[in-house]
């Protein structure tokens, strides 16, 4: 981000606009819906601004920006389409330590006006970084199309009620008030009656709101998905929007953690194997204990919560305190596996089962039906493994599995820096150890990777290693 977005406050400071042409006419547009001082420097100007002038929204001046002409400015625009005008201009304002707008050169400006769709006062600001201004004139008109123009009064309702709603007892209440209020009351009274049936929608939601009883918490047992944010479900994302507090895994990826409410506080409660760890009892004390004072906590896991995620401990800890939860399922990391390799969990032919394993419990390297899993098409997704491949190679052959079984491993899946390495059951401990993988792996037993992928291209497509 080279550009941090930013709403900066206008309201009785002073804009310089360096040229009166069309290029400074474009920029003005916006910024006389400002509350700024604007003062336009510069000859031959366009007859919009002095028609402007004459009106009393702008003062023009037909000479060029002098340095004391800035004195106080907040931001200055160069405009007069000369560019060894504008340079001098630009010069004078660094000077002043003013922030620097150069139409039409990104390169040469401190800042950058981004497409605006106003209503007031809510403003949605769309920034390229000026590489795509075609992507942002696109992306203005869609966000007009779905923000009704009904959106600025009911903010501004909204506002002047305010600090009535903060009296509400807890952040859930209020936020369920302004949901129902901006999306369903607030906009069939503004339909029925204008701005006073907005206000009588919201005055009525705040008498409700006052002899309500405080909302007990929730606990939401989220799964996270295998890191890629685009898998994750809508019900995960609506719940990320909603949370008071987020207790997440090691394993859940940056990208999905800032899919959470920027509110939310955000606590990494990871466990890492044969390291530190946080113990299960403080988990389940710190949901209990959020979810006491009537906050949403979402329990977020990386993959599916019920698939080696402890959830069975953690709905007993909720139950037997009588806190109220519910479990959002997500994708595991042996379905995504599956579709980076570009193969299927179950083949005609080859295996009608699959099994779902871990490599090693809370007592060590954890004991599985060795000798079904060493019948030939036998097929497995085996979690946490990283460290028993020599356990569950020596335990496999042992029952006959035969040492040229297809073994895929797969590390970060379905993330950008997802790796695939196809080896046998013989080889697998050496891969792993020459291979080094330093994040999660998935070992897909008796599931080879489609060959093609050797073939695929850069970017997103997963790299193949022999080993």
């Amino acid at each position: 981000m080279r550009h941090f977005p930013i709403f900066l406050r206008l309201s009785s400071r002073s804009v310089v606009v360096s040229g009166a042409g069309q290029a400074a006419t474009a920029k003005l547009r916006l910024l006389l819906k400002t509350d700024a001082a604007i003062t336009v420097f510069g000859p031959d100007p366009d007859p919009n601004i002095l028609s402007w002038h004459r009106a009393g929204a702008l003062r023009h001046d037909g000479r060029p920006v002098q340095g004391a002409d800035l004195d106080g400015a907040a931001l200055l625009y160069c405009a007069s389409g000369d560019p060894t005008e504008d340079a001098r201009a630009a010069a004078l304002g660094r000077r002043r330590g003013i922030p620097v707008n150069v139409v039409d050169s990104l390169e040469a400006s401190d800042f950058i006006t981004p497409a605006i769709v106003d209503r007031d006062p809510v403003t949605v600001a769309i920034g390229t970084e000026g590489t795509a201004p075609v992507l942002a004139r696109n992306l203005k008109a869609a966000f007009e199309a779905r923000m009704p123009v009904s959106l600025g009064p009911l903010a501004r309702i909204g506002q002047a009620f305010r600090s009535r709603c903060e009296h509400r007892p807890s952040a859930r209440m209020r936020r369920a008030l302004w949901s129902e209020y901006f999306f369903k009351s607030g906009p069939r009274g503004f339909a029925r009656d204008g701005e006073d049936g907005a206000r009588e929608a919201l005055r009525s939601l705040l008498e409700e709101a006052r002899t309500a009883s405080r909302p007990a918490g929730l606990v939401s047992l989220v799964g996270a998905g295998p890191g890629d944010p685009e898998l994750l479900t809508l019900k995960a994302r609506n719940r990320l929007h909603e949370a008071d507090v987020v207790v997440h895994d090691r394993l859940v990826s940056a990208p999905v953690l800032e899919l959470a409410r920027r509110e939310a506080e955000r606590v990494s409660a990871g466990k890492t194997g044969y390291g530190p760890s946080w113990p299960q009892d403080s988990i389940n004390a710190l949901m209990v204990r959020e979810a006491r004072a009537g906050r949403h906590v979402v329990r977020l896991k990386s993959g599916d919560p019920a698939v080696f995620g402890r959830l069975d401990e953690e709905i007993d800890a909720l139950e037997a305190e009588g806190i109220p939860w519910e479990v959002v399922p997500g994708i595991t990391a042996a379905s995504a596996a599956a579709a980076d390799m570009g193969a299927s969990l179950t083949r005609r032919g080859r295996n009608s089962e699959l099994r779902i394993l871990t490599g090693h419990d809370v007592d060590g390297f954890a004991e599985q039906d060795w000798a079904a899993l060493a019948r030939p098409g036998a097929a497995a997704a085996i979690y946490m493994a990283k460290r028993a491949a020599s356990f569950l190679r020596g335990r496999l052959l042992m029952r006959g599995a035969a040492p040229s079984t297809p073994v895929t491993i797969v590390e970060n899946a379905s993330r950008t820096d997802r790796r695939i390495v196809a080896t046998t059951l013989l080889g697998l401990p050496e891969a792993l150890e020459q291979a080094v993988f330093p994040g999660a792996v998935l070992l897909m037993l008796g599931i080879p990777p489609r060959g093609s992928i050797e073939k695929a291209g850069s970017g997103l497509a997963p790299r193949l290693e022999a080993v």
